[in-house]
């Protein structure tokens, strides 16, 4: 997952807000031009973890309590926005959004790597069951493995500008992810 994360962040730069921050296994891999990261982290015990990985990052990180669908940023203070491996877990994808582009000034980038439901076929079929009967999100802290994200992030009025997908862990157990980027554009937000 390293490199994904590096393709995630590279060429990020301003103040950015990180919604989920989990353990902040990203932190180390935000670039130099970022002058802030405001990780966003619901659960205490993960939250004490990312402020120590927020130590030694080579950026500015401030860790804080806080959930993706209620942000109290104001609005617009952010330039770019991440969400990593978080999207399956909130409660409502397009609050989470909404808030997103809420707090992001016009023009803001949306950075996103999530896993998302397949195309098509078995695959698909079952994740769709491991969700209806609540296997998934029971077992994975309330994951969801049959949200499409990428339409979501549509919804919501962002552009996506770039999406790759892959599959990870590669082979044939591995779920499909997305990693790209989208904008919000200042018309878009009115």
């Amino acid at each position: 997952m390293r490199e994904h994360r590096i393709e995630l962040l590279a060429g990020l730069s301003g103040r950015v807000i990180e919604v989920g921050a989990g353990n902040g296994l990203n932190f180390a891999h935000y670039p130099e031009g970022v002058t802030e990261v405001v990780a966003i982290e619901p659960e205490r015990h993960l939250r004490e973890r990312a402020r120590r990985e927020a130590q030694r990052a080579g950026v500015p990180v401030h860790v804080v309590d806080g959930v993706a669908d209620a942000l109290v940023e104001p609005d617009g203070s952010f330039d770019a926005a991440v969400a990593s491996l978080v999207l399956c877990s909130v409660p409502d994808q397009g609050a989470a959004l909404a808030e997103l582009a809420r707090v992001l000034r016009p023009g803001g980038e949306l950075r996103f790597y999530e896993h998302v439901v397949s195309r098509g076929g078995p695959r698909r079929a079952v994740q769709h069951r491991l969700d209806a009967w609540r296997i998934w999100p029971t077992l994975v802290g309330g994951c969801h493995v049959s949200r499409d994200t990428g339409a979501a992030i549509e919804a919501a009025g962002f552009y996506v500008e770039r999406c790759r997908r892959l599959r990870f862990p590669p082979g044939l157990l591995g779920l499909p992810h997305v990693i790209g980027s989208a904008r919000l554009s200042g018309a878009r937000r009115a």
